[in-house]
C-alpha cells in the first residue's frame, strides 16, 4: 500500500513539473514577437542612403622634389581628376511627402544624396535640417506620391529587457533585419553634452547608422548611431524622443535653438549629498554661476544643488543639460534647489544657448593638520600665481596631496586653487586656518576648488 501510495505521489510530482514547463514554454512562446510580420510590415519605410563628395586632389608643394619636378616638366603627367567619397548609411521616411531621419554624420558635407527605397526606387535627397550635438539630419526626398511611414513611439516608456528590432543597410547589406533586446538606458558614451543613449545587443553594424530601432508594436523608440569598438553586440541608438523634440525646428528653419541656464554642475556624490544635507544622490551640483548668465540673474548661487527644474526631477547631473536645452528660449520655469540644509524655489527665463557658450612651497606655505587632511597649501603671490600660470593672483594653492590621504580621496590635485571650505571665501591663509580648525570629527568638509578655468566642489569626511 505504501509502495503504491508513493508511486502515485512521485507520478503526480513529475504530472506537476512537466505541466509547469510546458505551461512556462508556452508563456514564453506567447511572448515572443513575431519578427517576421514587423519586417514585412515596416521595411517599406526604412531606406538606404548612400552620400557622396568630392575630394579635390592634393597638389604637391614646389621645390619638395626636384626629380619630379623634371620628369613632369618634360613629359607628361597623369592628369588628377577630384575622387568622390561614399558614405553608406540608413534612415526611415516619418511623413508620406518624403521627409527622412538619418544621422548627421552620414550625410554631412555630401554633395549628393541618394535615397533607395525598399521596392528599389530611388530619388535624389536633399538635407533640410541637420543637429551635430545630437548626430541627427532631415532629409527630404520628392517621390511625386505618398510613401509609407514609420510610426514614431515614446522612448520614455522603453524598459530594458523588452525586445527590439533593426532594420538598415549594414556594410550596404539592403534592407537587413535583426533583433535583439534593449541592454540599458541612459548610457554616456563620450560624443557630445546631450548623451542619452539606448544601449542594444540587436546587431548593428556601419552602414546601420541612421536606421531605426523598433519596439514589438511597430514604433520607431531609437535612431542607431553608434558601435562599441572590439565590442560584439553592443550598440547605441539616440532616444527617439530626443529627435521628436527639435523636429519642428529642423522642418521650419534647419537648425536648433537649444536653451541656456548658465551654470557649470557636477554630479551629487554620497558624501557632498552628506555635506550639503541632502539625503540621496541626486540633483546637480552648481559649481559655478556664469556671469551674466539666466542663472545669475535669477540668483542660483555656487553650492545650490538644482533637484528640479520645469517640475522635471533631476535624479542624475546628466539629465540637466538635456531638459535646459529643449526649454523654449524666453520660457520661466521653477527652479527647485537644496541650498543652506533646506529647499527653496528660484525663478528662471531661460535664454538662448550661443554657439561656443563651458610648484613650490617656501616659508609661505603652511601644513595645516596634515596628517589628518593629507595636504599642503600655500598663500599666493602675483608673482607666484604667475609662475603657476593661474587666473588668479591672491588666494590659497594646495602644493601637495598626501597619497591615498583624506584630500586625495576626495580627489584634490596639486595646483588647484582652494576657493570655498564649508561656504566661507578663502583669499588667506588665515582664511584657510580659520576654517579647518573649526573642523569636527565626523563631520564632512565642503570645498569648493579653481581647477584652470574650471570649478568643481568636493567633499572630504574628517576621520
Amino acid at each position: 500500500m505504501q509502495t503504491r501510495v508513493a508511486v502515485l505521489a512521485k507520478s503526480l510530482v513529475l504530472t506537476l513539473l512537466f505541466g509547469a514547463l510546458f505551461s512556462g514554454a508556452a508563456q514564453a512562446a506567447a511572448v515572443l514577437p513575431d519578427f517576421a510580420l514587423l519586417a514585412k510590415k515596416l521595411k517599406p519605410a526604412v531606406v538606404n542612403i548612400s552620400a557622396s563628395k568630392n575630394i579635390a586632389p592634393q597638389r604637391r608643394h614646389p621645390g619638395t622634389d626636384p626629380f619630379q619636378e623634371y620628369f613632369e616638366k618634360f613629359f607628361e603627367a597623369p592628369r588628377q581628376h577630384p575622387q568622390k567619397q561614399r558614405n553608406l548609411g540608413s534612415g526611415f521616411i516619418i511623413s508620406e511627402d518624403g521627409f527622412i531621419i538619418t544621422n548627421n554624420h552620414v550625410v554631412n558635407g555630401a554633395d549628393e544624396i541618394k535615397v533607395k527605397l525598399s521596392d528599389g526606387r530611388e530619388f535624389k535627397g536633399e538635407v533640410k535640417g541637420r543637429d551635430e550635438k545630437l548626430d541627427i539630419a532631415l532629409v527630404r526626398v520628392d517621390a511625386k506620391g505618398s510613401l509609407p511611414v514609420a510610426p514614431l513611439g515614446d522612448s520614455d516608456k522603453t524598459e530594458v529587457g523588452e525586445w527590439v528590432m533593426a532594420i538598415g543597410n549594414p556594410f550596404g547589406l539592403a534592407q537587413t533585419v535583426t533583433a535583439g533586446i534593449v541592454s540599458a538606458q541612459g548610457r554616456v558614451i563620450g560624443s557630445g553634452p546631450y548623451d542619452d543613449y539606448i544601449q542594444t545587443d540587436a546587431s548593428i553594424n556601419p552602414g546601420n547608422s541612421g536606421g531605426p530601432l523598433f519596439n514589438t508594436r511597430g514604433e520607431v523608440i531609437g535612431i542607431n548611431t553608434a558601435i562599441l569598438a572590439g565590442g560584439q553586440g553592443i550598440g547605441f541608438a539616440i532616444p527617439i524622443n530626443m529627435a521628436k523634440a527639435i523636429l519642428p525646428q529642423l522642418k521650419e528653419t534647419g537648425k536648433v535653438v537649444r536653451g541656456w541656464l548658465g551654470v557649470s554642475v557636477q554630479p551629487v556624490t554620497q558624501e557632498l549629498a552628506r555635506s550639503f544635507g541632502l539625503e540621496g544622490e541626486r540633483g546637480a551640483l552648481v559649481a559655478e554661476v556664469l556671469p551674466n548668465s539666466p542663472a545669475e540673474k535669477s540668483g542660483l548661487k555656487d553650492g545650490d544643488i538644482i533637484l528640479e527644474f520645469d517640475g522635471h526631477p533631476i535624479k542624475e547631473m546628466a539629465e540637466l543639460p538635456r531638459i535646459v536645452a529643449v526649454t523654449p528660449v524666453g520660457k520661466k520655469v521653477s527652479v527647485l534647489v537644496q541650498r543652506d540644509n533646506r529647499q527653496q524655489t528660484v525663478s528662471v527665463v531661460v535664454e538662448k544657448l550661443k554657439e561656443g557658450d563651458g610648484s613650490d612651497s617656501g616659508e609661505d606655505s603652511a601644513t595645516i593638520d596634515g596628517d589628518r587632511l593629507g595636504l599642503k597649501v600655500m598663500e599666493l603671490t602675483p608673482e607666484k600665481a604667475q609662475q603657476m600660470r593661474l587666473q588668479v593672483d591672491k588666494g590659497v594653492v594646495v602644493t601637495e596631496v598626501q597619497n591615498e590621504g583624506l584630500a586625495d580621496r576626495a580627489g584634490i590635485q596639486e595646483g588647484d586653487l582652494i576657493r570655498e571650505i564649508n561656504g566661507v571665501r578663502i583669499t588667506t591663509l588665515a582664511d584657510y586656518h580659520k576654517a579647518v580648525a573649526a573642523i569636527k570629527k565626523g563631520s564632512y568638509l565642503k570645498v569648493r576648488l579653481q581647477r584652470g578655468r574650471a570649478s568643481l566642489y568636493v567633499a572630504i569626511g574628517v576621520e
